[in-house]
């Protein structure tokens, strides 16, 4: 029996469809959402802009914000289908973070969207999904 289901997200269409695998195949089970902050978007940001060098912190705020507004849609996302969901953010390599959170917090099944970066960063890093599904302890359930 499924009793906790991590699903990664971002913002893409896919993310949201594993939300919503999760709410109707495990409405009983403890659901959370993680999104994964890549420090690697953060020191792509900076550099030096007609001389200046960007702001780190201000980076990395900004992508948090976005990460919460993220969550939040997300947390809206399963209210519309009477789940409570709890949310969580973390810095590091995305594929690895969401193993490791599965390992850490006694996760027993991942729901991951299949597509969530496109076009030369997908080809480059390889996907996400598969990446999690090849490593992970747990079953995944990759949406399509």
């Amino acid at each position: 029996m499924v009793t906790h289901v991590l699903v990664p997200v971002d913002d893409s269409d896919r993310s949201t469809q594993a939300i919503e695998f999760a709410c109707t195949e495990y409405p009983d089970a403890r659901i959370t959402a993680l999104h994964v902050l890549d420090p690697g978007d953060f020191y792509a940001a900076t550099g030096i802009e007609g001389g200046v060098m960007a702001n780190y912190d201000e980076i990395q705020k900004h992508h948090e914000t976005r990460s919460e507004e993220l969550l939040e849609r997300a947390r809206e996302q399963a209210a519309e289908h009477g789940v409570e969901i709890e949310t969580d953010h973390v810095v590091g390599g995305i594929s690895r973070s969401i193993v490791d959170y599965a390992e850490d917090h006694d996760v027993d099944h991942i729901a991951i969207g299949s597509h969530g970066r496109t076009g030369a960063s997908r080809i480059l890093l390889g996907s996400v999904a598969e990446t999690v599904a090849r490593r992970s302890p747990v079953p995944v359930t990759i949406v399509r």
